[in-house]
């Protein structure tokens, strides 16, 4: 099975990919952007701001989903596969491009290969502002509080019109309650 962990910065996914490793020793855990030797270049290049178009960022995600997908999701089928992010978040964060053009490009990137399950963790606009107070800023986070919020419904939207399995959950719930919720939902048949 293939899952993937969903929500903008600070939402949590970290934390609770750390926690499923720990339980799961036997999956694959991976991450878009980053997953693969090339993505790791290409994440640092979107990370640090390289890519002066928008378009240009979107296409560089898609890059890396394409590697992504043959490098590890297509060599693990037999595997629980989680994944930190996936397509689904190129979709939300290429938010000036429509969503049924994008999604026919991941189909072309990923071999038509989308996760069995998806879980976001949501931040409400006051606990995303008090994260963000906490840390330094990257590039995409410079982008403002409003800017992360359109990506959370951006990344809503797209689980719901792509009707993957899923599960929204509020990120400012106690870190074992969202561990045992996400447990819960990946066990179920």
């Amino acid at each position: 099975m293939y899952v993937v962990i969903e929500g903008i910065d600070t939402a949590g996914k970290s934390t609770q990919l750390e926690l499923l490793k720990a339980k799961l020793p036997n999956a694959v855990f991976t991450k878009e952007p980053g997953g693969t030797t090339l993505g790791i270049k290409l994440r640092e290049m979107i990370l640090s701001g390289e890519a002066k178009s928008k378009k240009a960022e979107m296409f560089m995600f898609l890059a890396d989903r394409a590697e992504h997908t043959q490098e590890v999701i297509l060599k693990n089928q037999d595997k629980l596969i989680i994944s930190d992010r996936s397509f689904i978040s190129g979709i939300a964060y290429a938010k000036d491009e429509n969503i049924d053009s994008l999604i026919e490009l991941n189909r072309l990137a990923t071999s038509n290969t989308f996760p069995q399950k998806a879980i976001l963790l949501e931040l409400s606009p006051s606990e995303l502002e008090y994260r963000l107070s906490q840390k330094e800023h990257d590039s995409i986070e410079k982008r403002g509080i409003q800017y992360l919020l359109d990506i959370q419904d951006r990344l809503k939207k797209t689980i719901l019109k792509l009707n993957i399995e899923h599960i929204f959950i509020d990120a400012s719930k106690q870190i074992d309650e969202i561990e045992k919720i996400i447990e819960d939902f990946i066990d179920a048949k």
